[in-house]
């Protein structure tokens, strides 16, 4: 694989709602992809009555319909666990610790709550599947990117070479860093002492090592971009939560 290049999610509003999207996806791979900006907490986990919390969901499904009328996003764990979605069914959908999406059907918008995690868009080239991963740093160590490529070359029937990655906005490794143990746990390197860690270089390695030929970084760091995006890290766990998104548009 060559070096990942940059591909710099760019400011957008949909239906009132900001974000950073991915332009040139839509016209490459006819998907829509971006994420939340700071300003709208979407976090599932919160103190505040759940009514507040609903309102803002609905908001940002109305803000992309017509183009999707069904929002999945799940209750995360840190693990690897995936979940296949191929029926549209109800308006919305909840999964019970879930890190990963996989579907090929039109107007399902695909969603994980992120706020230094790297939230990894996969798509297969001149085909229906897409995939959307919520990777930390236990979720790598644990697999999450090896198992999302080959269950989706599984579900596509597709070599890894088909798959494109994109690691989006995420604490950067200037802004992240962890105990030598998280450090080895995640590389296989030896540390002596505190480390940086560079969480989207490492799912790159991974992705390399399982066959994708194709994949890009985002410059944007949700610590150091802090006028627009959360950081559970520079907030020291005060902040709110964004969701990153995939999908593609219902005819």
């Amino acid at each position: 694989m060559s070096p990942p290049g940059e591909l710099r999610e760019v400011p957008a509003i949909r239906g009132g709602v900001a974000c950073h999207e991915l332009a040139t996806w839509v016209a490459d791979f006819g998907v829509v992809a971006g994420i939340t900006n700071r300003g709208t907490d979407f976090g599932l986990s919160s103190a505040e009555p759940a009514k507040a919390v609903l309102d803002r969901w609905r908001c940002l499904r109305a803000a992309l319909r017509p183009d999707f009328g069904v929002v999945i996003v799940a209750h995360q764990c840190h693990g690897k666990a995936l979940a296949t979605h191929q029926a549209p069914g109800s308006r919305w959908r909840v999964e019970d610790d879930t890190d990963g999406h996989l579907t090929d059907q039109r107007g399902l918008l695909l969603g994980v709550t992120v706020a230094d995690c790297v939230p990894v868009y996969l798509v297969q080239h001149d085909g229906p599947w897409i995939g959307l991963l919520h990777a930390g740093w236990r979720g790598i160590a644990g697999g999450i990117v090896e198992h999302g490529i080959s269950r989706m070359c599984e579900l596509a029937a597709c070599g890894p070479s088909a798959i494109v990655m994109h690691c989006g906005a995420s604490v950067c490794a200037n802004c992240y860093e962890v105990g030598s143990e998280v450090y080895e746990t995640v590389t296989g390197v030896s540390a002596d002492g505190n480390r940086h860690l560079d969480l989207s270089a490492v799912i790159v390695k991974r992705a390399e090592r399982s066959g994708v030929r194709r994949a890009t970084v985002s410059p944007w760091c949700t610590a150091h971009d802090q006028k627009a995006f959360y950081s559970h890290r520079r907030s020291g766990g005060a902040d709110g939560r964004m969701v990153a998104y995939l999908g593609r548009p219902s005819p």
